[in-house]
């Protein structure tokens, strides 16, 4: 692994000769990002389709719960956020196929539960909130080459599950009745896109923090929305904006002292303002 990234880094080195990407940490942030916000907004694209924007939000905020487990059990925070994560992720698709309630209400449900159970802990372990804040609002410029070596690894499994399970996503987002009288495996799906989309999540948290996850998911995928004209479109503009977000955020996190996981949001919230106008001079026109 260290060969590897030793060969890409002198290959940034050749393609970025600035002064924001000499430093290490700034190329290991800057390949974090790069290998990051592309699965967070591949997975978004199918959340903002069928509007499960809250799915996201529900598990990135479980991840705050998760992170005060590990601290309080002395267990790495990174795995109990990951797997408090998926445990909420996949109760919510179980408890939503075996109700009459909407989505919105059993995510809703645990949402609250989520946060309440962290407050809860916090307020009992005295003194825990400083080891949460690197959490909370995230650091790509801290990332080791351990974590950068997962971060590529979770790409390749996005988009090998996405070419695998699109098409069914797609149908059980249309009707689930439907999904299956197509032979769509419904809850597998469910539950596979649930762990898969928690993965990606706790991950992502690393890089832009608990209180802005939802954002690397949910803006890229919104801003390919206003621009694309098929399924296959909205992935490819869903990735370039969020690859597009990522490096000029760092860059300009770099220049303008702001921290680095809300300069990239903000980034790509700019490019969601300009394919909302551009969308809008395409209609009027």
């Amino acid at each position: 692994m260290e060969g590897i990234l030793k060969a890409v880094f002198s290959a940034m080195d050749a393609l970025l000769p600035f002064a924001f990407a000499e430093a290490g940490f700034m190329k290991r942030a800057l390949l974090a990002l790069m290998l990051v916000a592309p699965a967070a907004a591949a997975v978004g694209v199918p959340l903002v389709q069928f509007r499960m924007a809250f799915f996201s939000d529900a598990i990135g905020h479980s991840a705050f719960t998760g992170v005060a487990l590990g601290v309080v059990l002395g267990v790495s925070p990174t795995w109990t956020m990951a797997a408090f994560g998926a445990l909420v992720a996949v109760a919510i698709v179980l408890v939503k196929g075996r109700t009459d309630l909407s989505t919105d209400t059993v995510i809703g449900v645990f949402f609250s539960t989520a946060i309440a159970l962290g407050i809860a802990i916090i307020s009992r372990e005295k003194g825990l909130t400083r080891n949460l804040q690197s959490f909370l609002y995230g650091d790509p410029l801290a990332v080791s080459d351990a974590e950068i070596a997962w971060m590529a690894g979770l790409l390749l499994l996005v988009a090998v599950y996405l070419l695998i399970t699109y098409n069914r996503i797609l149908l059980l987002g249309i009707h689930e009745g439907f999904a299956r009288t197509k032979g769509v495996p419904v809850r597998a799906v469910e539950v596979s896109f649930a762990l898969v989309t928690a993965l990606v999540v706790t991950t992502a948290i690393r890089t832009v923090g608990i209180l802005l996850v939802t954002a690397l998911l949910v803006i890229p995928a919104a801003s390919a929305r206003n621009l694309a004209r098929g399924a296959a479109s909205a992935f490819r503009i869903s990735v370039g904006i969020a690859a597009l977000s990522g490096f000029t955020g760092l860059v300009a996190s770099y220049y303008l002292d702001t921290a680095t996981g809300a300069t990239v949001v903000l980034a790509a919230a700019a490019c969601f303002a300009l394919t909302a106008a551009a969308k809008g001079l395409r209609r009027n026109g």
